[in-house]
């Protein structure tokens, strides 16, 4: 196999990955327990239907996989679990990198785990270690079979290209935007300590054009017909009440003297 071969695969893969990935987010979050609203939120910090974690995710199960003939176990269902373990250990390591990256560089989360038990900052908690297990053994025995073939064939067919440059060029773009308003929304956090949930943010936003009447983009979640301080001020406002009555927020070391 080529060294460009091998780039092409992996390009593909990612490109997969992110974008099935953002699938699987935006029904999690329609459909769990704490969005009492049923609220479609588009999951992530980009616009368009793009999730890197995943493609990033994808990527490593596919290459885990690969070296699963190098695990020194001998019997098979004990290396196959071990190598679950390791799949679910590579994603939560994963997770526990970009977590900590947009908390650090970009005052964003993400996602928010602080509501579940032995969470640490709330970006990974043992929970969903266990169901990135589960999606590896999945990744395993129902996927990797039958992913050789099919990125064999589309490798060498023309629309392949196609395909891997229009998906890199829009992402690109959308990377290019995305953290250009991150950056607006990094200055705004760190000058009034907070550090931002971004799907908070992008409910209190569909929740403002509602009540103004106005129209929502899902896609382009983050603008509005408001400027986007005005729209960050009022979300402050909002989490300073929370604050205040003891409820989970976006402020930093919160102090009721201060109040």
């Amino acid at each position: 196999m080529s060294l460009i071969y091998s780039f092409m695969i992996l390009a593909l893969l990612f490109a997969s990955g992110s974008m099935f990935g953002w699938l699987l987010e935006l029904f999690y979050r329609r459909f769990k327990p704490a969005n009492k609203g049923r609220i479609w939120i588009n999951p992530g910090f980009l616009n368009g239907p793009c999730l890197p974690l995943y493609g990033f995710g994808l990527t490593a199960l596919y290459l885990m996989a690969l070296l699963e003939r190098f695990i020194p176990i001998d019997d098979p269902a004990s290396r196959k679990a071990v190598l679950f373990v390791v799949m679910a250990a590579a994603m939560t390591i994963i997770e526990l990198i970009a977590g900590e990256l947009f908390i650090v560089r970009r005052h964003i989360k993400l996602w928010d785990y602080s509501e579940l038990r032995f969470n640490y900052k709330g970006i990974i908690c043992p929970r969903f270690s266990f169901y990135w297990a589960i999606l590896g053994a999945g990744y395993y025995f129902f996927i990797h079979p039958r992913i050789l073939s099919g990125l064999e064939w589309f490798s060498h067919n023309l629309l392949f290209s196609f395909v891997i440059g229009f998906f890199y060029g829009i992402l690109t773009i959308d990377l290019v935007r995305s953290f250009s308003l991150t950056a607006k929304i990094k200055a705004f956090a760190a000058e009034n300590r907070m550090i931002i949930r971004y799907d908070e943010l992008k409910k209190h936003i569909r929740y403002e054009a509602k009540k103004r009447c106005e129209k929502y983009r899902f896609l382009n979640s983050m603008h509005s017909e408001r400027q986007l301080i005005e729209e960050l001020r009022t979300y402050m406002e909002k989490q300073i009440e929370q604050a205040k009555n003891g409820k989970l927020s976006d402020m930093i070391a919160f102090i009721k003297k201060e109040l």
